[in-house]
């Protein structure tokens, strides 16, 4: 069994225990996020799809932590101007890691 959440505008594929990284949530370390937006859920043999949503699936999860991000170098450079800008940016994340999909009968 897997699934399709969306969260933040980006997509994951997720089973039951993995672990993955998404934008900074709001939420507690040790704490559960419950994510309600499912695109996509497969189970057995069949295939839940959402218009845009499945109705009355959801994902839960726990939060294992927050972390930084690697470092992302943007640099701009104007030939001929003598004009160069260096920025680093580390995007804030959330640790999730998958406890049960839920797929709502009927």
């Amino acid at each position: 069994m897997y699934a399709v959440v969306e969260t933040d505008g980006k997509q994951y594929k997720v089973a039951k225990n993995d672990i993955f990284l998404v934008e900074r949530l709001k939420s507690k370390e040790g704490s559960e996020v419950k994510l309600s937006k499912i695109l996509m859920a497969k189970e057995g043999n069949s295939l839940h799809f959402g218009n845009p949503h499945v109705k009355g699936a959801h994902v839960t999860c726990e939060v294992l932590g927050h972390v930084r991000g690697d470092k992302v170098v943007a640099f701009k450079y104007k030939k001929r101007k003598s004009e160069k800008k260096k920025i680093g940016h580390r995007q804030d994340l959330t640790k999730l890691k998958v406890k049960e999909i839920e797929i709502a009968k009927g």
